[in-house]
Parts: C-alpha cells; sequence; structure tokens
C-alpha cells in the first residue's frame, strides 16, 4: 500500500484474498477513509494522471477505473479535459510510435487507428490525429 494509492475496492480485494473476513475489513477501510487514509478521489487523479503519462486515452482509462470500482460520476470529473488536452496527448502516443510523418498509404493508416483505438482513444479523436500530424 505504500508504494502507491489503491481505491477501496483494491484494498477489499486484497485484504480478503489474503484470508480476512468481509466485515472487519469493511470497518477496516471506512476508518482508512475517515481519516482520510485512503481517497478513491485521490486514487482517481493519481491514477490518470500516471496512465496519461503512459499514453493512455479516456476509453482505456476509463475502463480500468471503473474496473478498480470507482464510480462514473469521479471518473467523468477527473477525466473531463478540453478536447485539444486529448488530441494533443493522442498525437504525441501517435508521433512516438510512428515518427512525426503522416500515414502514407490506407494500410498505415488502419495499423496506426487500430493502435490509438487499442490505447483508449475514440474514432473521433483517432481521425482527427490521423488527419492532423504536423511533419
Amino acid at each position: 500500500m505504500a508504494r502507491r494509492e489503491h481505491s477501496a475496492k483494491e484494498l477489499f480485494h486484497k485484504l480478503t484474498l489474503r484470508g480476512y473476513d468481509d466485515a472487519p475489513v469493511k470497518r477496516v477501510i471506512e476508518a482508512l477513509v475517515k481519516e482520510d487514509l485512503q481517497s478513491d478521489n485521490r486514487f482517481t487523479e493519481m491514477y490518470i494522471h500516471t496512465r496519461i503519462n503512459k499514453g493512455y486515452g479516456p476509453v482505456r482509462i476509463k475502463q480500468e477505473l471503473q474496473q478498480r470500482g470507482i464510480d462514473n460520476t469521479l471518473i467523468a470529473h477527473h477525466l473531463e479535459r478540453p478536447e485539444e488536452d486529448w488530441l494533443e496527448i493522442s498525437r504525441r502516443v501517435r508521433e512516438k510510435k510512428f515518427g512525426k510523418a503522416l500515414p502514407g498509404d490506407i494500410k498505415s493508416k488502419i495499423k496506426q487507428s487500430r493502435f490509438l483505438q487499442q490505447r483508449g482513444f475514440n474514432g473521433d479523436l483517432i481521425r482527427k490525429t490521423l488527419g492532423s500530424v504536423e511533419e
């Protein structure tokens, strides 16, 4: 727990896997939340920051956070960025993998599009990224 923030769901899962009973684990997590030692808000903020720095887009980040038990309202609040920010992130991710030049043929465009989609960028961002990369 000391290395990174954890969501309440992650903590519950880790502790119950180690054989602790559900009820005491829930009480401990509630106490941690009350003392602000565990915060899904803080976890969400740090998780999004880390995943963006690793080149992931909003769709994938949202799915990963949902799997970790984070509420959709909290996710939306922290993922809320101007489209220009996400566009810049997707351009940077594409450029790091494929270079500055736009894809020259349909095969390259499909390959780059699939890569960005797997990274969690939506179709609209992908079209704008591949259609407006500066050389």
